[in-house]
């Protein structure tokens, strides 16, 4: 009898995603309130649409690109990088990604060997963790401050640091708790990555999506820390356009070249219809992305709201940005992990959230909520949370 030659040891000793678990185990249930999903339940505006439409009649994405992306939507980016992050860039420190997770894939694979350490801080979004895994690298995690709002905590980042870390990776606005750390914090992090000659792995997938006085701040607008940071982006959270896998990465000229070596064999280059509507996105009018902000921001009211009327269930910190919030569960209910609690509100009210556990050490006893979905959905869901504490008392 032939033996079944075994998968590689990294990817199985990886857990599996808790986020996509839960959308498994949704598919069991009819009418659930999904909470559980950062995917925007808007469509992709027509204007973007009809920009790859016409690309496809004009025969223009039938073969790949240049594996650093089409030269007119890298010049694009440069321009919006400058205009909306205050970062000074050229085409050549440009590379069109299949989304903001390929991007911080090749990211890593770049800039990782072996062994070498990546601090994360937490709760962080699994992905990140996974990845330095998947480059045989092994993530460190520094607890945020939960009580201030998930603050970074720059002592606990500091006290991490061995002679094996190699970089700093971090998500603002944060997945998942929707912080959105400010720019005195970050320059002090900056100053860090200096004094230890570390490279700086940025998320900045929700980079408009932010609220109230929070204001969104790329650290690569530092000019003393261009050779130490890598900033991740995508039009698919910007524009709602989750589907079409599309995003960029800025990193000075001389490290693009081995990020791009990571990139073509993960992916060649970027879907190139994509790139067409990434090109339309930017050149077209915004007024879509101020729309989405302000819908966020009010289903993030909505949420905020629902969650008051739950004190002795829930506490949480409001989220200045993103549409993810991480409430952290104070009911007895609780009692046996968030992945357990996840799984009971599915199977008995229809609610489907992610296990706070999926997100760090720091991240259990918590909850990822979505508000990124229309607000008779949020009701819906509240309304069932409460008949599950109703039952659980």
């Amino acid at each position: 009898m032939n033996k079944i030659p075994d998968a590689s040891k990294r990817v199985m000793n990886i857990s599996k995603s808790a986020i996509h678990e839960m959308t498994r185990l949704s598919k069991q249930y009819d009418d659930v309130a999904f909470l559980s999903w950062a995917k925007p339940t808007s469509d992709t505006p027509e204007f973007i649409r009809e920009a790859a439409v016409e690309a496809i009649r004009n025969g223009l994405t039938g073969g790949y690109s240049p594996s650093q992306g089409l030269p007119e939507l890298r010049e694009a980016i440069c321009r919006k990088l400058v205009k909306d992050n205050n970062i000074e860039a050229d085409i050549t420190d440009i590379l069109v990604t299949v989304g903001a997770i390929e991007g911080l894939a090749a990211a890593v694979m770049a800039t990782i060997d072996p062994g070498d350490e990546v601090i994360l801080p937490t709760p962080t979004y699994s992905t990140h963790a996974r990845q330095v895994l998947m480059a045989s690298g092994i993530p460190v995690f520094a607890p945020t401050i939960e009580d201030d709002g998930f603050r970074l905590d720059l002592q606990a980042i500091s006290d991490r640091i061995t002679d094996k870390t190699k970089a700093i990776m971090l998500c603002s606005p944060a997945n998942p708790t929707g912080s959105v750390f400010p720019e005195s914090i970050l320059r002090g992090l900056g100053e860090i990555a200096l004094e230890n000659n570390l490279f700086i792995i940025t998320d900045e997938a929700y980079e408009y999506f932010v609220y109230d006085d929070a204001c969104h701040f790329s650290i690569a607008s530092i000019p003393e820390l261009r050779k130490n940071v890598i900033s991740c982006f995508t039009l698919t959270k910007t524009y709602a356009m989750t589907g079409w896998r599309i995003g960029y990465l800025h990193a000075d000229s001389s490290i693009i070249p081995q990020i791009n070596k990571a990139h073509i064999p993960l992916s060649i280059c970027a879907p190139v219809v994509s790139q067409y509507a990434a090109l339309a996105a930017l050149h077209g009018s915004q007024e879509c992305v101020e729309h989405f902000r302000t819908k966020y921001c009010s289903a993030r009211d909505l949420m905020c709201s629902r969650l008051d009327r739950l004190p002795d269930s829930f506490s949480y910190q409001k989220p200045e940005g993103s549409y993810l919030m991480f409430p952290k569960v104070l009911h007895t209910s609780i009692s046996r992990g968030s992945l357990h609690f996840a799984r009971e509100l599915l199977h008995e009210v229809k609610v489907s959230v992610t296990p706070g556990i999926a997100f760090g050490p720091t991240g259990e006893n918590h909850v990822r909520m979505s508000f990124c979905v229309p607000p008779d959905v949020i009701e819906k869901a509240f309304d069932r949370i409460e008949d599950f504490f109703k039952i659980k008392l």
